[in-house]
């Protein structure tokens, strides 16, 4: 694979993350190695190193990276002009995995194993998990200020709803139970109905 350089030659670090959650989604992370990811991208697992420092910090690069994407779709989300229960709905959908091996939620499944002996990607997890929280919260809180929803407590139904759509994810990214996408939106849509009206 070839892959895009900067003027300076050094692999841009955006390529470096992008190839590392592929290969994540493809192989897990317990095959992802410095020098399996260096020939992915034509480079020496050094080269990477100097960037990372190591495994760990390219884990955690990778995860903010692929996050920042959804931030940014977030944002917009918010931001436009549809009914509360639409915006709700187009949520749920950003928020699950596209599907089985979805390279966003395998990496999140191969980091969670990590988190226990890793105080910073924890501090990061959390960080990321309370944006996605604030952001559900808001369309609850406005939904609820129109009469659309029917919430008392839009930050506590926010974090019921995401321990649920996070649930729903791992078994669709791991397939278990045969969940696919397509039957994870419907029991988020049905478990919202009862959650918040």
């Amino acid at each position: 694979m070839v892959a895009t350089r900067r003027r300076d030659g050094r692999i841009a670090q955006d390529r470096m993350l992008e190839e590392a959650v592929a290969a994540i989604a493809e192989n897990g992370l317990a095959a992802l190695t410095m020098s399996g990811l260096a020939e992915r991208l034509g480079t020496s697992g050094g080269h990477i190193l100097y960037y990372f420092g190591s495994k760990d910090q390219l884990l955690l690069a990778a995860l903010r990276w692929s996050e920042d994407r959804l931030t940014e779709e977030r944002t917009r989300l918010l931001a436009r002009r549809v009914a509360a229960d639409r915006k709700l709905d187009l949520f749920l959908d950003l928020y699950l995995p596209v599907g089985p091996r979805d390279p966003r939620w395998m990496l999140w499944v191969e980091l969670w194993a990590r988190t226990a002996g890793n105080a910073e990607l924890l501090a990061a997890q959390d960080e990321i998990d309370l944006g996605w929280q604030r952001d559900l919260a808001t369309v609850l809180a406005r939904g609820a200020a129109k009469g659309v929803l029917v919430v008392d407590d839009p930050a506590m139904a926010a974090s019921e709803l995401l321990a649920l759509l996070e649930g729903l994810s791992t078994r669709t990214v791991l397939g278990l139970g045969g969940t696919t996408r397509e039957g994870a939106l419907v029991l988020a849509r049905r478990a919202t109905g009862r959650l918040v009206g």
